[in-house]
């Protein structure tokens, strides 16, 4: 398996099929997240790379005392799909902006389709949902996916797939 680290900042709307759900879609363009540290402290920014989208569709179930649990997919280009849950509860609640809610949660992947067919890993995400149904999604996964080279190389001989490195 080999591991694959991004970092990405998905924007776009929540919306309220019932009072006790949030569904997101999302849209994320290709970028860089770029930390400076400095005499002042620190300082970080995405910027734009050339490259396609990825979208983020997934509905939270709120809980009690701001908490929820979640589930949901990810696209990275066609048809590399990834599919993930919540572990544990997530955590909604307010902050310093009167006008946003702030929530927090590690996302277990679960497998998906092309690049993620098999995949494994986790996706930590720390986001802001506006009095209007705007949606900031900071996050960054680790995800270890399956070696198609060498998968190819040994069903050449024979062998069968690898699962683990």
């Amino acid at each position: 398996m080999t591991p694959i680290a991004y970092s990405l900042q998905f924007r776009g709307r929540a919306t309220s099929p019932r009072s006790d759900r949030l569904r997101f879609s999302l849209t994320a363009p290709s970028t860089a997240l770029v930390t400076t540290v400095g005499p002042d402290g620190v300082r970080g920014a995405f910027e734009d790379v050339p490259g396609g989208e990825a979208t983020f569709e997934g509905e939270l179930a709120l809980g009690e005392q701001s908490t929820f649990d979640d589930f949901g997919t990810i696209e990275f280009g066609r048809g590399n799909r990834l599919r993930f849950h919540s572990v544990g509860l997530g955590r909604l609640g307010s902050s310093p902006d009167p006008h946003l809610r702030h929530g927090s949660v590690v996302r277990e992947v679960e497998g998906g389709d092309g690049q993620f067919a098999g995949a494994e890993g986790l996706i930590t995400s720390n986001f802001f949902v506006s009095d209007t149904g705007e949606v900031t999604d900071n996050q960054f996964g680790l995800i270890f996916v399956r070696d198609q080279r060498r998968d190819e190389v040994a069903q050449r001989k024979g062998a069968k797939p690898c699962t683990t490195n």
